[in-house]
């Protein structure tokens, strides 16, 4: 009979981890890499746009609350992005910005619309470096690095996919940030540029 109970305790032990994983698949803390489409428009000049390729890591941490899944997450990613523009701030000027390193964190609200399938909206801050070449039209030229404070929006989808074991999912996700300035040191210049990125991901939930 003692050998009975112990082996009931031990079975209910081991089946608790795996029921609370089925009742909240999607919590926990997670690690992803990231890839994707990333285009940069300029809207104070004539620059257009520009597209280029976008790559970085990622981490987050995700709890179920009622019937939704709230999260905090945070990313590091680079771009080959360069957008060019003429007659930027004077007419004759030319100026050439490429992508650099890009800091985000913010948060974000889910819904588990399937037991392997999540839907969720995020928002937050992001931090973008730049290099820059500036040509004012008289023959002066300026290289520089800035960096730039904005804000980002974006929805997407995630699947459990188990690539890396039983936490392993998939992401697509689009998002939109919008800069409003770019600091170069003690100066700040009045700009504002967007930008669209589509983005997919793998990852790994602890």
């Amino acid at each position: 009979m003692r050998i009975i109970f112990t082996a009931a305790l031990l079975a209910s032990a081991l089946a608790t981890p795996a029921l609370a994983q089925e009742r909240a698949p999607f919590t926990g803390p997670h690690v992803e890499v990231t890839g994707g489409w990333d285009r940069l428009t300029g809207q104070n000049g004539n620059g257009g746009h520009k597209d280029g390729f976008l790559y970085g890591v990622g981490a987050g941490y995700d709890a179920q609350v009622g019937g939704v899944i709230l999260g905090i997450e945070g990313e590091a990613s680079d771009s080959t992005n360069k957008l060019r523009g003429n007659s930027v701030f004077v007419a004759g000027d030319s100026d050439r910005i490429k992508a650099g390193r890009d800091l985000y964190i913010g948060a974000r609200l889910g819904f588990a619309v399937a037991p392997a399938t999540l839907l969720y909206v995020k928002g937050g801050y992001t931090n973008a470096r730049f290099s820059e070449r500036y040509d004012d039209g008289a023959g002066n030229i300026t290289n520089d690095h800035a960096t730039a404070d904005g804000y980002r929006i974006g929805a997407g989808v995630e699947q459990k996919f188990n690539v890396f074991g039983p936490g392993g999912f998939v992401k697509a996700e689009y998002r939109y940030s919008n800069y409003k300035n770019i600091n170069y040191g003690n100066a700040n210049i009045d700009s504002d540029f967007d930008r669209h990125q589509v983005v997919g991901s793998v990852g790994v939930r602890f």
